[in-house]
């Protein structure tokens, strides 16, 4: 894995500065601590940090073709590149080197940006083309790695990484986006293609941008999609098919001149990629778990049995309360707000497999390509009761029970009446923004001040998913809430989470669960097969039992659980309490103190759980000091 960054004049060719350049390459050495490399022509400045993972010796960028028409700057992998590159050497084109980079460079000059469609990987890069003096921006179909980018007022754009090489660049405007707050207090994440900066955006998931000199609008061009028909037929033969997807997904996964290992949690997604990696693999190799020192959340005991099964090196770290003392490091590592406190055990397993690797797999995305989360299932008995009451009537009867009910949150959410209540007073669409947001929006309104809410002007969050989900392209609303966070949940929290937190720790991490084929199948299941008897992921479950002990698949769901709530009335009582009183949320005039305050009081008290609210705003409030925004 490696980092990028670059400077391309779009209404001229002026040179960029090298220091400027130099900064933005270095800020992202963490990406990157094997080597360095720019390029500074006019009206093209290209940097790059390398964490060699191919060709070890050789691949360095920014990389030129063999007649010097095209550089390039690559962050990811290309799993099917020797595929490629045998086509490509039928069809005349010649290589020096055993590099996926390389492969980019001939696959451009052959199909264009019509390329991406063939590629089977995770993967960001910026690719110039000297004869058309154009540059291709591209992005792979999930988001696995990212690309932000500013399109600066004198026709200047920026691109890199990640936010904190842009902000290297002295003439970065610094102007906070309201809408990223409102949604981030919504979702936990700034969501695609939005930032925190109102000067900044993100290159979408399966998208790219063709840039020239002509200085028009930037547009994103989407390459691909996915679509939840739901046409499969043949069950008795399905599980069969998908234990095969699953072990091709995880070989191609393998390819690397490095030692590969793999995070085993103790779920399912782990687990069955553990498996997988068994028996593709002839080598021995290591496995990486993180525990808790609450029974409550600590899954190391079906870790364990996973790697006694296949008889890895397996090793261990335990997450404690004095972990919390993270926060500084995490705020630093996303640049933007990101609320999702499971960053904690990730940073901590990755930085374990860094201490014995460079390459790691990773079971992430399995739950929305096969319906694994709870909310899935809750979401479908919910669609049940909608489906038999006409919606009137649903409005008239569930809507005042919902605001009458008393709000209990530690109870399951299936008890949380409440919560049910209200969904079903609610079309889909809006149940299953619902059912995803984190600050519910009369406390959002509560917490924002006045100044905050007219800049909004009127915006809210639930748009977003709403939009998404209303046109998705699915055969039934379960497929479309997974379409929805396909789009949306998968890019801005998942991904980011594990990118950030693997390249803070110089790791490459690879998620075979992702692969886009994989995928696209897994969306062609009935409903019946990605739950059923209320429990998800019915069919990948069925697919690994082979493989896996029953009692590790048959058992509830976990995750990465952290008991952020215990750790907000104890270890980081004092940083909240600071937050309430003096700190950059204040100074940024958009929020109401005074409720943060009683917040933080309710909490403490045990009245009501804020948890998450508290940590949202603790996390926001170093985002913003670190980016000096406003």
């Amino acid at each position: 894995m490696c980092g990028l960054a670059g400077i391309f004049d779009r209404r001229g060719k002026r040179l960029a500065d090298q220091n400027v350049l130099d900064r933005m390459t270095d800020a992202l050495s963490h990406r990157g601590p094997d080597g360095r490399g720019t390029l500074n022509e006019p009206g093209t400045a290209l940097g790059h940090r390398r964490l060699s993972i191919i060709d070890v010796e050789r691949a360095s960028q920014p990389m030129a073709s063999a007649d010097e028409r095209f550089e390039i700057v690559f962050n990811g992998e290309i799993y099917n590149y020797r595929e490629l590159k045998s086509e490509l050497e039928r069809a005349g084109h010649r290589f020096r080197l055993d590099s996926d980079t390389e492969v980019l460079l001939e696959a451009y000059r052959a199909w264009g940006p019509d390329m991406l469609r063939r590629l089977r990987g995770m993967f960001a890069f910026a690719l110039w083309d000297r004869k058309t003096d154009q540059l291709l921006l591209a992005r792979d179909r999930f988001g696995v790695k990212p690309m932000v980018m500013a399109d600066l007022p004198d026709g200047r754009l920026l691109f890199a990484s990640e936010l904190k090489a842009l902000l290297e660049h002295p003439d970065l405007p610094r102007g906070i986006e309201p809408r990223a707050i409102e949604d981030y207090f919504a979702y936990g994440y700034v969501p695609e293609a939005r930032s925190l900066l109102s000067a900044v955006t993100k290159l979408q998931p399966a998208h790219y941008a063709l840039l020239d000199r002509s200085g028009g609008e930037l547009v994103q061009t989407r390459y691909w999609d996915l679509a939840f028909s739901e046409d499969l037929d043949g069950e008795a033969s399905r599980a069969g098919d998908l234990r095969q997807r699953l072990k091709d997904a995880v070989r191609s996964r393998l390819v690397a001149d490095v030692e590969v290992a793999a995070f085993l949690s103790g779920g399912v997604d782990s687990s069955a990629v553990v498996a997988l990696m068994a028996s593709a693999s002839e080598q021995r190799f290591k496995t990486l778990s993180i525990g808790f020192d609450s029974k409550a959340f600590d899954e190391t005991e079906y870790a364990r049995l996973v790697a006694e099964r296949y008889d890895t090196e397996h090793h261990e770290r335990i997450v404690t309360a004095d972990d919390y003392g993270l926060v500084d490091r995490l705020a630093d590592a996303f640049d933007e707000p990101f609320a999702d406190a499971s960053a904690i055990p990730t940073f901590r397993v990755c930085e374990l497999a860094r201490a014995h690797v460079k390459v790691a797999l990773s079971g992430d995305g399995a739950d929305e390509a096969f319906a694994g989360y709870r909310r899935y299932a809750m979401f479908q008995r919910e669609e049940t009761v909608r489906s038999l009451i006409p919606s009137a009537v649903r409005a008239v009867l569930f809507r005042p029970l919902g605001r009458a009910w008393p709000k209990l949150d530690r109870l399951p959410r299936p008890l949380r009446f409440k919560s049910t209540f209200e969904a079903l007073g609610m079309d889909p669409a809006e149940a299953y923004f619902h059912a995803v947001s984190v600050t519910r929006s009369a406390e959002r309104s509560a917490l924002f001040s006045p100044q905050l809410k007219r800049e909004l002007a009127g915006y809210d969050a639930r748009e977003l998913y709403m939009e998404t989900f209303r046109n998705a392209p699915a055969e039934t609303t379960l497929g479309k809430a997974q379409y929805t966070d396909i789009r949306h949940y998968l890019p801005g929290d998942i991904l980011v989470k594990v990118d950030r937190m693997s390249m803070a720790n110089s790791l490459e991490a690879r998620d075979p669960l992702l692969d886009h084929e994989l995928v696209e199948w897994a969306a062609r299941l009935p409903a019946r097969d990605r739950i059923r008897g209320g429990a998800g992921k019915w069919l990948m479950k069925e697919a690994v039992r082979p493989l896996l002990p029953d009692r590790l698949i048959d058992r509830p769901k976990m995750g990465f659980v952290v008991p952020i709530g215990e750790w907000l009335k104890g270890p980081l009582s004092a940083e909240v309490d600071r937050l309430c009183d003096a700190s950059a949320l204040s100074g940024s005039g958009y929020f109401d103190m005074e409720a943060l305050k009683e917040m933080n009081l309710a909490h403490r008290a045990g009245k009501r759980d804020h948890s998450r609210t508290l940590w949202q705003a603790l996390m926001l409030e170093k985002a913003l000091a670190k980016l000096g925004a406003g």
